[in-house]
């Protein structure tokens, strides 16, 4: 298990997902309104955060072909603005850069200000690659009206070292 070097007291613990994980990981998708659309079918692509064995976070990154897909990026509400949702994107941006992923899409109908901190860009739904378009997020489970977000993650690696 990794833990954050952020030097809270409690830090959360991080972890990656197993199928016996499926009820907590939907009931915290499903407390943030969001999809539940093939999360099961991914479940092993989650990264968890945990604190006193309870789960206060989840993220996670569907893999198609060289692009990757984040999604189900949710914390706790008495988790938020302590550095877990932060942490758990670093995570799968990293997993991502170590599969050599060349590109992150997400979209979202929340987070919008959330996601350049990583390098993270607006762009047109025709701008994502065919087969992250056929994953269940782009097929129905998340509105049309969502935004639609790139990472190049090369670029992201060339962010996170200067």
């Amino acid at each position: 298990m990794i833990r954050p070097s952020a030097g809270i007291e409690n830090d959360p613990v991080f972890r990656e997902a197993a199928p016996n994980d499926w009820d907590a990981v939907a009931a915290l998708l499903t407390s943030s309104s969001l999809p539940l659309d093939g999360v099961r079918e991914h479940i092993h692509s989650f990264v968890l955060a945990e604190r006193d064995g309870a789960l206060v976070g989840c993220a996670a990154v569907e893999r198609y072909g060289d692009a990757g897909l984040l999604r189900s990026v949710a914390v706790a509400a008495a988790e938020r603005g302590r550095g877990t949702g932060v942490a758990l994107v670093d995570r799968c941006i990293t997993r991502a850069r170590a599969t050599d992923a060349r590109t992150l899409v997400l979209l979202t109908t929340t987070a919008e200000r959330f996601f350049p901190r990583f390098g993270f860009e607006v762009v047109d739904r025709t701008a994502v690659p065919a087969s992250v378009r056929e994953s269940a997020e782009f097929r129905g489970a998340c509105p049309a009206s969502a935004t639609v977000m790139r990472l190049d993650v090369e670029r992201a690696d060339a962010v996170a070292r200067s």
